[in-house]
């Protein structure tokens, strides 16, 4: 009996070993939140439109939540260095005060960042701008 309960144990240790060895982090699920901080999240959520500007098109929405800046029905301009950032504003002085999220595809219309542990209310705008040419392709102001 105590043979059958080891290797039962033995069995299920490596299932659980190989199953977290083969979760990719890339798309990844966040672990299931309590409903009390579900409803913590979803009252502080925010989204917004892009419109595109500078004579760039860039559409879809944006939405932040959870930690994360989630794109959706997202296209843009193709720009050889565009980047998504948490601005207070649409210009340049404002991309580079703000608070860099990553490369973002031009191409890919949904598309997820992280915030990084940054204060995401202190921000009304995501800002979708080229960092090689410094021009501002798009923006959401956030509601």
């Amino acid at each position: 009996m105590r043979i059958k309960t080891l290797t039962g144990a033995a069995v299920l240790t490596i299932a659980l070993a190989v199953t977290a060895c083969s979760t990719s982090t890339r798309g990844a699920q966040p672990a299931p939140q309590s409903p009390q901080s579900t409803n913590a999240m979803a009252e502080n959520a925010r989204a917004g439109t892009f419109e595109g500007l500078n004579d760039k098109h860039v559409s879809g929405t944006v939405r932040i939540a959870g930690g994360q800046v989630v794109l959706s029905g997202y296209s843009s301009d193709a720009g050889p260095d565009l980047h998504i950032y948490l601005t207070n504003g649409i210009d340049e002085s404002a991309v580079t005060a703000g608070k860099a999220l990553g490369n973002v595809a031009s191409d890919n219309s949904s598309q997820t960042f992280s915030i990084g542990g940054a204060d995401a209310s202190k921000y009304n705008t995501v800002v979708i701008n080229c960092d090689k040419a410094k021009a501002v392709f798009g923006a959401a102001k956030l509601g």
